[in-house]
């Protein structure tokens, strides 16, 4: 099982308005999960690792 009650982080991106989602990288090897920050009791998503960093790649390159 895996441990996501710690390594949650933010966007620095995050605007003050609370529309924020929170990344954590480091709760499975090869794993980024991604949960919304205002509804945490709803779950996350997952994602290879690699295929994160190409969805940061194009979101960044826009």
């Amino acid at each position: 099982m895996i441990d996501l009650t710690n390594g949650w982080h933010k966007s620095s991106y995050s605007g003050a308005q609370g529309e924020c989602v929170e990344v954590n990288e480091t709760a499975a090897p090869k794993a980024v999960f991604v949960r919304d920050t205002q509804n945490r009791e709803l779950g996350c998503l997952s994602f290879p690792g690699k295929e994160w960093g190409v969805f940061l790649g194009a979101a960044l390159s826009r």
